[in-house]
């Protein structure tokens, strides 16, 4: 099955969700295709690993990445970069917001709202169950309201993204996907993909999935760790 995904794409999530590698890795996954795609990084909490740290590969795929002005480009500041309304406005084939870690993170989606008005958008909640907070679905549901009402964007869909970084191991990809699978029922919302680790891509059947697979070449890795190549 194919990630089925285009227009404006709005990934969203507690903090340590993985969204911004979920992101990165969407927007290469969809220009591999043939999709013209933009990634904004709108994650104006968290001072590291946000979507800029893998700018220079994803312009290397041709992939337009929308950022704070240079000076600014490490400041923990509340700066919404203006080409963000013009990606929306425009209306490129894919545009992905990626934006900050709970309903803190999410508040910078409320000053879009109104840009948001009319136009078809999808708003999706990254899950990894290893994580404080959403190893529980009541805890993922508590997250999704508070997220919602932060940045006044209903959520569309559901992101599993099962893994414990370096110790993931086939198994916790299984017990992940049935997780996402009862949170999406639960919820209403559609289970869009789920991701797996390109190291475990071989070990895991992704036969078992009733949904779209995403591979995940880790972009945002600690200063003595290589990124893995996005192409």
């Amino acid at each position: 099955m194919k990630i089925d995904l285009d227009g404006i794409v709005i990934i969203t999530g507690n903090y340590g969700s993985g969204k911004t590698e979920v992101s990165v890795n969407l927007a290469a996954e969809r220009n591999s295709g043939g999709t013209e795609v933009r990634l904004a990084d709108l994650d104006l909490v968290n001072p590291y690993f946000r979507t800029r740290e893998a700018r220079h590969q994803l312009r290397n795929l041709g992939i337009e990445v929308i950022l704070p002005p240079e000076q600014y480009m490490t400041a923990d500041l509340p700066i919404l970069a203006p080409q963000v309304a013009g990606a929306i406005r425009e209306q490129t084939a894919m545009v992905i917001l990626d934006t900050g870690g709970d309903d803190v993170g999410a508040t910078v989606l409320a000053t879009l709202a109104d840009r948001l008005q009319g136009i078809s958008f999808k708003m999706l909640q990254v899950v990894n169950p290893f994580r404080p907070f959403t190893e529980t679905v009541e805890g993922c549901l508590k997250i999704k309201s508070e997220i919602e009402a932060a940045s006044k964007v209903e959520m569309t869909g559901i992101v599993g993204n099962a893994n414990l970084i370096d110790e993931t191991q086939a198994g916790h990809i299984y017990d992940g996907y049935e997780f996402a699978a009862e949170f999406a029922r639960q919820s209403g919302l559609k289970l869009e993909f789920v991701t797996v680790p390109e190291i475990l891509k071989a070990d895991v059947d992704t036969g078992r999935f009733a949904c779209p697979v995403l591979t995940i070449k880790r972009q945002l890795v600690p200063p003595w760790k290589q990124a893995v190549a996005l192409t």
